[in-house]
């Protein structure tokens, strides 16, 4: 509670204290509650930091404001060059959550003597807001990564090449976005630094960098995600490991297996195969017309897999399937870069 003894002007200093740093912490929450609400979309998070703004609300006493005008500030309006360097949601996220984490360390210190109760209230949220941090920064990456998988159709899958590196990066200057890494012969050790390759030309054309199977592969190299098989890790356990700033890709064919993955949360799903397919003999195709079937509800990205080519790739575009992935046409080709915009645009030609 309050010290009820008569305010002196060591007191209204520091009631002035609390009150700009109240007015801080609170102005910081609600930066982070819109990107969470209009850029996130994600209502947990909106109604967390708007909780905090709530109790400090509340806690904002009558006694402060009236301090504001004790003593006048004399540094009010005084900026710094790196305020006019924050234009990225990530800045934003970051530069607001330590302004929220200063500033209630300020009402911590200073209310400790004279309302303990907020100190206390202070001390709490400040905690919080070290993870709420975490957690808006992870959700933010997946939420670009997540941004290209809707706007890029083609994506491509690696297959064993001596000059794997070379095709790679012709296919992202050509303008391909999404690359998913398949692992054949070799050492973990060399898998992994084949990936940490990969990811650092993905990261230079502003691409993502999936990887298939090997979740410790995915976090040693820093993927942006990881592409399950219905017998590889299940989707749960895969997200408790990653965490929610990687991206999780689900191969499916029936409907079960894409309602689960929806479920369960994944990003995309990979439907097929189309066609019979040199990667997948084993496999029987499923045809177009049923992937149009198990896709007519789907309101996460999609790509259809199996057997596909640049010579069906119209085909499949006038069916309705628009967004592809390719492994042996890129892989084998002689010219994967002018192969690659050939199907870029392909895709995306109008029907």
């Amino acid at each position: 509670m309050l010290n009820s003894k008569n305010t002196n002007t060591e007191d209204l200093r520091i009631y002035q204290i609390i009150d700009a740093n109240l007015d801080r912490a609170r102005e910081g929450l609600r930066v982070l509650e819109d990107w969470a609400r209009f850029g996130l979309g994600k209502e947990k998070y909106v109604e967390k930091i708007k909780n905090f703004r709530q109790i400090l609300g509340k806690n904002h006493l009558e006694i402060y404001k009236q301090s504001r005008n004790h003593i006048e500030d004399k540094c009010k309006g005084l900026t710094h060059q790196e305020q006019i360097n924050r234009k990225k949601p990530e800045q934003i996220i970051s530069s607001n959550s330590g302004r929220v984490q200063e500033a209630l360390r300020v009402i911590e210190e200073f209310s400790r003597r004279y309302n303990y109760e907020l100190s206390k209230i202070a001390s709490e949220i400040r905690y919080e807001i070290y993870t709420l941090e975490v957690d808006l920064l992870s959700l933010n990456k997946c939420k670009k990564s997540e941004e290209i998988l809707k706007e890029n159709d083609l994506y491509v899958i690696t297959d064993h090449k001596e000059n794997l590196l070379k095709i790679i990066e012709e296919i992202l200057i050509a303008g391909v976005r999404i690359i998913q890494h398949r692992f054949k012969t070799g050492t973990d050790k060399d898998h992994l630094q084949e990936a940490i390759q990969i990811k650092n030309l993905c990261e230079r054309y502003n691409s993502l960098f999936i990887i298939n199977d090997r979740v410790d592969i995915a976090l040693a190299s820093n993927a942006d995600g990881i592409h399950l098989g219905q017998d590889d890790l299940d989707l749960k356990t895969a997200r408790k490991l990653l965490g929610y700033s990687k991206i999780i890709g689900i191969s499916a064919n029936n409907e079960n297996d894409i309602s689960n993955a929806i479920k369960h949360g994944c990003n995309y799903i990979g439907i097929g195969p189309v066609f019979e397919t040199a990667t997948k003999k084993n496999k029987k195709p499923i045809g177009i017309e049923k992937i149009k079937n198990l896709t007519k509800d789907l309101n996460i990205p999609w790509f259809a897999i199996g057997g596909i080519n640049s010579s069906n790739v119209s085909y499949l575009k006038k069916n309705g399937l628009k967004k592809v992935a390719l492994v042996s046409q890129l892989m084998n080709s002689e010219d994967p870069k002018e192969d690659a915009i050939m199907i870029l645009n392909e895709l995306s030609h109008e029907n």
